[in-house]
């Protein structure tokens, strides 16, 4: 990867996650840290990856993504609102009582989001039904889906995972969220679901670890797990909660509060920083 493609990418990350902020801080709710964590790589993939067109979004032939842990709805809505989905001026709408941008994504409602989530577990079972349509109908298009670690606390994930690898679907690839937090503190203490490589793994799911914040790492994830036949890929991605918020970082008490004005500064100052370290305009 070029260092021209690598900045693009860590630019509209940074974007993302002041859009993120900008969200929860305006509505006083949401879910700020694992939106920050999972967010280069959702980046990633409407940037680089994805066949979708934010002027056909309805495309029978795009690619479809379905954020499985739902609560994590500021971070779809700022890379819907990145990448031309929606406008970037209702990112502050977020939340409010006549918005279209709820507190878990509405397929029906908001423009460029393919399954309505909210509920744990149930949005990759959804991304495995639209990748089995796909074999079914014989449609080139892939499935990308993103699950929280603690969301793999719930059985139906693992229901889901078995189905994935009975009916072989290679155009499905997972991203686990593994910042080792959750809602009520670390995971491995609520209730441990790990070790995710091993478990997927004897599953029958092609299997990749990686840097959550490396794009490089991302990239040549999603490449080999196109190049993969047979079975589904899951990609556990390690990242950090609440990235690029100095004082949300790794702090379990992010996972669902808003910050008020003073930290909603210091965030999108934090931000900033990191856009001026690779070149760009704040």
């Amino acid at each position: 990867m070029n260092t021209e493609k690598l900045n693009a990418l860590k630019l509209s990350a940074a974007n993302v996650r002041k859009m993120i902020l900008e969200g929860v801080h305006s509505a006083k709710s949401g879910h700020p840290g694992g939106s920050l964590s999972a967010a280069d790589i959702l980046t990633y993939l409407y940037k680089e990856e994805m066949n979708v067109d934010p002027k056909n979004p309805k495309n029978p032939d795009r690619d479809r993504f379905v954020m499985s842990k739902g609560h994590a709805s500021p971070l779809v809505y700022a890379v819907l609102a990145e990448f031309g989905f929606i406008p970037k001026e209702d990112i502050k709408t977020f939340r409010k009582a006549d918005s279209y941008l709820q507190g878990h994504p509405d397929m029906k409602g908001t423009n460029g989001v393919d399954m309505s989530t909210g509920s744990l577990g149930q949005g990759i079972s959804a991304a495995c039904g639209m990748a089995l349509a796909g074999k079914y109908d014989k449609k080139d298009y892939r499935v990308y889906a993103i699950l929280g670690d603690g969301e793999c606390e719930e059985g139906q994930v693992w229901e889901a995972a078995m189905f994935a690898a009975h009916y072989k679907l290679d155009n499905l690839c997972a991203f686990l969220d593994f910042n080792g937090l959750q809602i009520d503190g670390d995971i491995t203490e609520v209730m441990n679901p790990t070790p995710f490589d091993k478990k997927f793994e004897a599953f029958g799911w092609n299997v990749i670890v990686i840097d959550g914040h490396n794009f490089e790492e991302i990239e040549n994830a999603v490449n080999t797990a196109k190049a993969t036949k047979g079975k589904p890929t899951m990609v556990i991605a390690n990242t950090t909660k609440g990235k690029d918020v100095s004082f949300m970082e790794n702090d379990a008490n992010w996972h669902g509060a808003a910050p008020n004005d003073e930290q909603f500064e210091k965030g999108m100052a934090d931000i900033e920083e990191v856009i001026k370290s690779i070149g760009g305009a704040c």
